[in-house]
This record gives C-alpha cells, sequence and structure tokens, in this order.
C-alpha cells in the first residue's frame, strides 16, 4: 500500500519530506510532543534508502544525487521554517526592515536546509535497512549539528536533544557526557523503530522497540536518583546567596528621552523592592537601556542611591563605549549602589544582522544595517569573564549566548552562578521565547550551577542545578521573584568534545565492520 504512494516523485521529494520537516516544530517548546521525532526521522531514513533504490528505475531521468538534494532540501526547509519563523517579528518593528520579511522567512531556512542537504548527499549512498545503518544516519545528523553549532558564527537552535526540554529526568544524563554526546545518543534514539521498515522477524523489531523503551526507562531511574539525591544534598547546604529577578515587561523601543529612561529606571527600582537588611543581588533583564550608554544612564544615579543600600548589587545589559576604536560593546555590568561599576562582561556571541552586520563593508554600501540601534555594529567581546561578589562566582551571559555549549565549557571551573539576561520583546508572543527559555534549562544542568533568567517580555526564571524550574514569570508578566541560591561547587564538568567524537568514531567504525561483514 505504502509503495503505491510513494511512487509519486514530487509527493516522496517535495511534499512529505516538507510536511515531516514543519511537524518537527511540534517536539519543542512550547508544545513539546516529542514522540513525532520517533516517527519523523525513521521516515526520513525509510525515504533516503527508497529513492536509493528508485532512482535506478523509476526516478532514473533524475541524478540520485539530485534527488537526494531534493529530500534534504524539502525536510530542511520545513524544519527551519516552522521552527524559525518568528524571527520575522523582529523586522516589523521598523518600517525599513518591513520588505525583508518575505526574504527572511524563505532565504533563512533555505539556507539553513543545507545541512541537512549536503549531510544526506553524502551518506546516503551508504544506507541500508540494517542496524548499522542507523549507526551512520545518526551520526551524521549529530555531525551536522554540531557544525552548525561552530560553522560561521555558529547557530545552534532547535538541536534534537532540546525536544527533551520538558523532562529534567532524561536530561540528566547530560552532565556527564556533555551536550553534543547527548544530542548524538538522543538522535539515535529517535531513528531507532526504523527497524519497523527492516526486513527481519517480528522478534528482532520487538526487540529492538522494547531495548528503546528500557533505555529511556533506565534515563529517567538515573534521572529521578540524581534529582532526588542533589534535593537533600540542598536543603543540607550552608553558603547561601539573595538573588531577586526583575521583568519590568517594558515595550521594546528606542529613542528614549531622558524623561522616558528616568521613568523606566524607576518602574525597575519599583519592581525591585530592594529591602536595606538583606544583602541581595538584583538582575534586571537586557532591553530596557541596553540602547543607551552607560554615560548616558549615568546620570540618573541618584535613583539608585537613594533606594538601594551597601547590601545591594545591581546586574543589568547596558551599551559601552569603547572610546579608541569609537565603537560600543553589549555589555553586563555589575554595579554598588552608587552606580559604580565593580565588573563587566562584553558579550562575544553577537547576533548576525541583528548586533552586527555580516560583510558590514559590502553590504552597507547597499543600504543595510543591523536591526537593533545604531548604524555600526558591536564589538565582540575578547574573553570569558565572571563577575564575583564574595563567594558568588557568576558566569553571565547575554540573550541569545545562552543556546551555546561552548561558553560553557569554557567557563572558569569555580562557577556556581549562571546569570542569563534577554530581551525577547523582538518576537513578540510568537514560540520564540519559550524556544528560547528552553536552552537555559540545558545549560544549568551542564554546568550542575542554579539558572539566574531575567527576560523582559519574555520567561524569567530561576533554575536550579538539575534544570528544575523553581520559580517563573510567563512572557508578558511584569514583577520580581526572588530566591536565595545556594552556592554549589561543582564536581564535574565536561571540558571538550572528546567524548562525543570517541562516539562518533564508534559509529562509523561499527559500521565499516558490519558492512564488511554482509559483503563478504
Amino acid at each position: 500500500m505504502i509503495n503505491k504512494y510513494l511512487s509519486n516523485r514530487s509527493l516522496v521529494l517535495y511534499f512529505i519530506p516538507f510536511i515531516l520537516g514543519c511537524l518537527t516544530v511540534l517536539s519543542f517548546q512550547p508544545f513539546n510532543y516529542t514522540f513525532v521525532n520517533f516517527i519523523i526521522l525513521p521516515f526520513i531514513f525509510y525515504f533516503i534508502i527508497f529513492i536509493k533504490k528508485k532512482s535506478k528505475s523509476k526516478y532514473r531521468k533524475k541524478s540520485y544525487y539530485k534527488n537526494l538534494f531534493i529530500l534534504g532540501t524539502s525536510f530542511g526547509f520545513g524544519f527551519y521554517l516552522s521552527g524559525l519563523h518568528w524571527i520575522t517579528h523582529s523586522l516589523t518593528f521598523d518600517e525599513n526592515f518591513k520588505f525583508l520579511i518575505p526574504f527572511a522567512l524563505i532565504l533563512i531556512p533555505l539556507f539553513l536546509s543545507l545541512f541537512f542537504s549536503i549531510i544526506i548527499i553524502l551518506i546516503g549512498p551508504y544506507l541500508n535497512l540494517n542496524y548499522s545503518s542507523i549507526l551512520i544516519f545518526s551520526g551524521a545528523l549529530a555531525f551536522s549539528d554540531f557544525i552548525r553549532a561552530k560553522i560561521l558564527t555558529g547557530f545552534p537552535w532547535n538541536l534534537w536533544a532540546y525536544s527533551f526540554s520538558w523532562s529534567t529526568e532524561i536530561i540528566q544524563f547530560l552532565h556527564l557526557t556533555g551536550f553534543f554526546t547527548f544530542n548524538l545518543l538522543i538522535i539515535t534514539l529517535f531513528v531507532l523503530p526504523s527497524v519497523l521498515f527492516f526486513k527481519t522477524s517480528i522478534q528482532k523489531k520487538m526487540f529492538t522497540l522494547v531495548s528503546l523503551m528500557l533505555i529511556f526507562f533506565s534515563l529517567y531511574i538515573y534521572g529521578n536518583f540524581s534529582i532526588n539525591k542533589n534535593n537533600l544534598s540542598l536543603t543540607s547546604q550552608g553558603l547561601k546567596f539573595n538573588v531577586k529577578v526583575i521583568s519590568p515587561n517594558f515595550d521594546l523601543e528606542y529613542g528614549l528621552s531622558n524623561k522616558e529612561i528616568e521613568k523606566r529606571l524607576k518602574k525597575l527600582v519599583r519592581y525591585s523592592e530592594p529591602n536595606n537588611q538583606i544583602k541581595t543581588l538584583f538582575i534586571w533583564p537586557e532591553g530596557p537601556l541596553s540602547g543607551y550608554s552607560f554615560n548616558e544612564v549615568y546620570k540618573f544615579k541618584k535613583i539608585i542611591s537613594k533606594k538601594f543600600s551597601d547590601n545591594h548589587f545591581i546586574i543589568f545589559g547596558i551599551n559601552r563605549l569603547d572610546k579608541e576604536k569609537g565603537q560600543f560593546y553589549n555589555s553586563i555590568i555589575l554595579i554598588n549602589n552608587k552606580f559604580e561599576i565593580i565588573q563587566q562582561y562584553n558579550k562575544q556571541k553577537l547576533v548576525p544582522f541583528g548586533e552586527f552586520l555580516p560583510f558590514e563593508v559590502f553590504l552597507s554600501k547597499i543600504g543595510l544595517k543591523k536591526i537593533t540601534e545604531g548604524i555600526g555594529s558591536y564589538l565582540n567581546g575578547e574573553k570569558q569573564e565572571n563577575l564575583v561578589i564574595d563567594n558568588l562566582n557568576i558566569l553571565p551571559m547575554i540573550c541569545y549566548e545562552i543556546i551555546f555549549s561552548n561558553l560553557i565549557q569554557k567557563s572558569d571551573k569555580n562557577t556556581n552562578l549562571i546569570v542569563n539576561i534577554s530581551e525577547d520583546g523582538w518576537f513578540g508572543n510568537t514560540i520564540g521565547p519559550s524556544q528560547h527559555f528552553a536552552k537555559s534549562i540545558f545549560r544549568s544542568v551542564e554546568q550542575n550551577s542554579f539558572l539566574i533568567r531575567s527576560a523582559n517580555k519574555g520567561i524569567s526564571a530561576i533554575i536550579n542545578n538539575k534544570g528544575e524550574v523553581i520559580k517563573k514569570l510567563n512572557i508578558d508578566e511584569a514583577g520580581n521573584i526572588e530566591y536565595e541560591v545556594p552556592l554549589i561547587k561543582t564536581k564535574y564538568k565536561n571540558k571538550n568534545n572528546l567524548i562525543f567524537f570517541i562516539l562518533l568514531f564508534s559509529y562509523f567504525l561499527i559500521y565499516i565492520i558490519f558492512k564488511n561483514k554482509n559483503e563478504k
């Protein structure tokens, strides 16, 4: 029956892969229907092999590699179109950028789909309906995700592992393996139901599916044990630091007058509700003041000094001028109640077209500029610098930096708190802010650290070292949340991707061994 429908080339190469790609968005936040990936990836695996067979007959008028390219592009286009369409919302704030919406909607997914089409072209000829092919297919997809996270500036958004953001039990394993190893294992589990297409006994098929369920059950048991053990440990934790997260829910706008800046500062102070007797770190989001330089905001320091005491520290986002280069950094600063900068961190991972213009010399000549305020691009920060208050060692991450696992790997081993500030107002009430928030859960587990997220028009939260959300403010919810954060010492942290490459090589080796055996 299935072969009857699959005899239609357009259906197999264009329509079905595109629909399957679109459906993957359901596995990520805010939907969390992870089970769809156990259907989607096996079908893509089968289609690659099906096309290989049909290219010798039914599709003989077209190149086999061309067919693979079309399949990969169709799937990838659907994957990124459904998962990233919210990006175009950021182009609606400026009339000068609205004409770019159709181009962004089509060209961004089309470009990113190459990560699927190229990898499918490379491995397609070597796949068959057997177990070793599952390994090589899974390894290729995982390697493609790794490259996507690294090439150019990197864009590791909606990697397959993120579809388990809802299950803190399942993701505990990534603290032992590192993110990309965990991603490889998750992809492998997604592809395993492909065994249903194999010409093998029903017993072997059932054995594989039962094994799959046992693996998940084991991961759940391990994760549940790890979380319960951690909760017992936290109750006896001695050193703590009071942290208060503020979410002001300001509208996204630039060109504010001094009066409007002053009004915003007063509102931030009001939401902070400082208690002079309690030593507290206040965390304000990126956005409300980040379009302005520190000097522009400094003149309102009395607003801070009147309400805050020597027991108080504030972290927030601001632009800082490099006088020598005449350019700005997008920075996090740590200040005291006198509005004096104690420490600062300059954002390393800038958003392409949002904070810097790729190929700026060329593109600026044709009238293009970055979306955020100001004509020129921001400068990249040169290194990861932690912020320190007494025994509190803070790893700062600005906005979209939270999606980069490698920034966690580079961090100071003494880190006991991750702070992520963000401006998610660019994306409105789309699925974007929910997807963005999901990445924070993974970073907390990787680092085994509490994570504090302060977002304007996004999800603000306090997340413990096991990825559990303790307190949360939803999108468009203004106010504050407060918590005494235990100062946890990280016992182990994966510093590199060695495990990932060893496992990837093992997959390849197993494939070669079984391929040679089958040829004999």
